[in-house]
């Protein structure tokens, strides 16, 4: 095995152990859409304030955009065996919102950390089509 190889493969491993934040930023999510959010504001929030504890990626359009804005928060490896399953959230439009999800999600996320109630309001079941775009 290459020098080079074995560097690489904590960081696969480490990045494996986190929660993964999906942040919708495709056709209506992050866009004008959805109008009075400061979207680039709310991904730089959570990218500041999960950057020890979760992975945060933006991607191009979850199909869910009646939601806009979509975070889904999928457990880290600890969280999925205590059998937690991605969490689809919707209208995330305050960043008083998008702390709960972070407070929701330093304390360990889904699995392991009880969601603040107020994060019901948000959480929503899209299409078994849409969950399999990320893998659930």
């Amino acid at each position: 095995m290459s020098r080079r190889a074995r560097t690489h493969a904590p960081a696969a491993t480490a990045g494996a152990a986190r929660c993964t934040v999906t942040v919708c930023r495709g056709c209506c999510c992050g866009t004008p859409k959805v109008p009075g959010v400061d979207h680039a504001a709310q991904l730089a929030a959570l990218r500041a304030s999960l950057a020890q504890v979760a992975t945060v990626r933006p991607v191009n359009c979850l199909d869910a955009c009646e939601h806009a804005n979509v975070i889904v928060v999928q457990p880290s490896a600890e969280g999925r065996g205590a059998g937690g399953r991605p969490v689809w959230l919707g209208l995330v439009n305050d960043p008083d919102a998008t702390g709960d999800i972070t407070a929701w999600i330093r304390a360990g996320g889904p699995g392991l950390a009880d969601p603040p109630g107020i994060l019901d309001l948000y959480a929503f079941t899209p299409s078994r089509r849409v969950r399999r775009a990320i893998g659930d």
